[in-house]
């Protein structure tokens, strides 16, 4: 039963209710002693007395009953209430109930559906190492067919390799029930790497194409083999070390771009880009420590007897010579790298890096410094090499270090007068050491000419490029050691401007000890005299 919103008398009107019925109840006692009073003496009868009494108790019991049903009205108003509170009461108990119930399922919903999942990846597992071992029984029967790419049944990961075309195609087996995929790689001719890479190959056409001898390249094969060999996997066979290197070492010697070794070698374009950037990274790490590196005392006091008898001039452990390879203009530090010398002279903006190196007699690297930005002169340069290091630290003791104009005289370093009006000593001494410096630069020259890729400005990026530096550096100590010859058409024409340094004299000692030099070799005999 609803009951509708009934608006009962508050305590307040009860209490004035009350109040007013005791007023009434007092004012009907007086008036009525007064009627009494009144009636008894005005008509002294009994009939007036009983008819006054009659009045007063019907309005009394009115009253009463009045007041009696807002008392009625007000408790069924409070059972009313209790009675709503109760049931709220009980909904609110029935709501967490089903709320418990159904927070449990979902939980129960949730474990059941790990539990699933779980086996999924089981059973996946699982298929997918039946088809790998499907793919790997199928791959060997269809090597004999050169149409038979890759086997129909292998199984085809997301990340497909970037020298494969991406077109896979989903088939099913009404037999077995199982899906096979089926994957299409690019056809691209490896006709002139088989051919190159064949026994009767001509040595002499290899050595053009490679700038080295088969037994040359067979050689950093074998030195890189454990570090370029890759496995081969369900989808194709590895590319094989020697054609890694292959493309590698061509690139670097044709400096050609990378769509053109993707055509020589039947390879993708970024297969072939990750390729030089894996080899060069091999060759700094493996050969580099092996070809490269200071000479320790006995083939230092070769390395000094072998310039003494070039130039006259005692304790000389190396030419020293810095040069620039061109690069495409950075994204950061634009400023850095722009060459103003090259710019002004080819009237061309140029950005380049720097290659500083230390030669022996035979133009073999002793010590390298690459990657310094282009604007920075030789004098800088030579401060932020490990070379200055290990001066500093007193391991280049009693040996002359010869350089150009571009670097200061110092303690361990000695270069040619600057100054203009040059003596007949001086000028004998400058020839002298000019003989010591065409070793470093007809060095640089064939490293250049050898390896045409620092000829220009390439495609790889800046962060990469003194790994490729540096393993020009190593192939062209390599091809030095083993007397590979240098072909006429590769020479390269070296030119670098040679600015003398602003402090270019860092040692009072090192000018007593030039002009003592210049002394010996004039009255000696040793200095020539080719001026007028």
């Amino acid at each position: 039963m609803e009951i509708s919103s009934v608006p009962f008398l508050n305590q307040e009107d009860y209490s004035h209710f009350y109040n007013l019925y005791s007023e009434m109840d007092s004012y009907l006692a007086v008036n009525n002693n007064a009627n009494k009073r009144g009636r008894s003496d005005e008509e002294g009868g009994d009939d007036g007395r009983r008819n006054g009494n009659d009045y007063d108790d019907l309005n009394k019991n009115s009253l009463r009953d009045i007041f009696t049903s807002l008392i009625l009205l007000d408790e069924e108003d409070k059972q009313e209430d209790k009675k709503r509170v109760m049931e709220s009461e009980q909904d609110k108990a029935v709501f967490d109930y089903n709320h418990k119930q159904q927070t449990q399922a979902m939980n129960d919903y949730y474990l059941q559906f790990q539990d699933h999942y779980s086996q999924m990846d089981e059973f996946d597992y699982s298929r997918t190492k039946r088809a790998r071992c499907s793919a790997t029984a199928m791959s060997a029967s269809a090597s004999a067919s050169a149409s038979a790419a890759v086997s129909d049944s292998a199984f085809v990961p997301d990340n497909v390799g970037p020298e494969i075309t991406a077109q896979v195609a989903s088939t099913a087996s009404p037999s077995s029930g199982q899906h096979h995929r089926r994957l299409w790689v690019k056809d691209r001719s490896k006709d002139w790497w088989e051919r190159c890479n064949h026994p009767d190959f001509p040595e002499e056409e290899f050595r053009q194409s490679f700038r080295m001898s088969k037994a040359t390249f067979d050689m950093i094969c074998e030195e890189l083999d454990s570090v370029v060999m890759k496995k081969n996997t369900m989808l194709r066979d590895a590319i094989p070390v020697r054609q890694r290197v292959a493309v590698c070492i061509w690139r670097l010697a044709t400096g050609d771009p990378l769509r053109l070794v993707s055509k020589r070698f039947g390879l993708g374009i970024s297969t072939c880009h990750k390729l030089v950037l894996e080899v060069c990274s091999a060759i700094k790490s493996v050969l580099m420590p092996k070809f490269i590196h200071w000479p320790d005392e006995a083939k230092m006091n070769n390395i000094k007897q072998e310039y003494e008898m070039m130039s006259g001039i005692p304790n000389v452990g190396g030419s020293m010579y810095t040069t620039h390879v061109p690069i495409i203009a950075p994204k950061i530090s634009v400023a850095a790298y722009f060459n103003k010398r090259h710019t002004e002279r080819n009237q061309k903006t140029s950005y380049s890096i720097t290659v500083q190196g230390v030669v022996d007699p035979k133009g073999v690297f002793t010590d390298v410094c690459i990657g310094w930005p282009g604007s920075m002169p030789d004098d800088q340069v030579l401060e932020k090499s490990a070379l200055y290091q290990r001066a500093n630290r007193g391991l280049l003791k009693d040996v002359w270090i010869v350089g150009n104009s571009g670097f200061p005289l110092m303690d361990w370093v000695l270069v040619p007068y600057t100054h203009q009006n040059l003596t007949w000593t001086q000028h004998a001494f400058n020839e002298k050491i000019g003989d010591v410096q065409k070793v470093s630069k007809e060095a640089f020259a064939r490293l250049k000419g050898r390896w045409a890729c620092l000829q220009k400005r390439t495609e790889v990026k800046l962060q990469d490029l003194p790994v490729v530096l540096g393993a020009c550096c190593v192939l062209h100590n390599i091809c030095e050691m083993r007397n590979e010859v240098m072909d006429p058409e590769w020479n390269f024409d070296l030119f670098d401007d040679e600015m003398v340094a602003e402090n270019n004299i860092r040692s009072a000692n090192s000018v007593q000890a030039r002009d003592y030099i210049a002394h010996n070799l004039l009255h000696h005999g040793l200095a020539g005299t080719s001026f007028l």
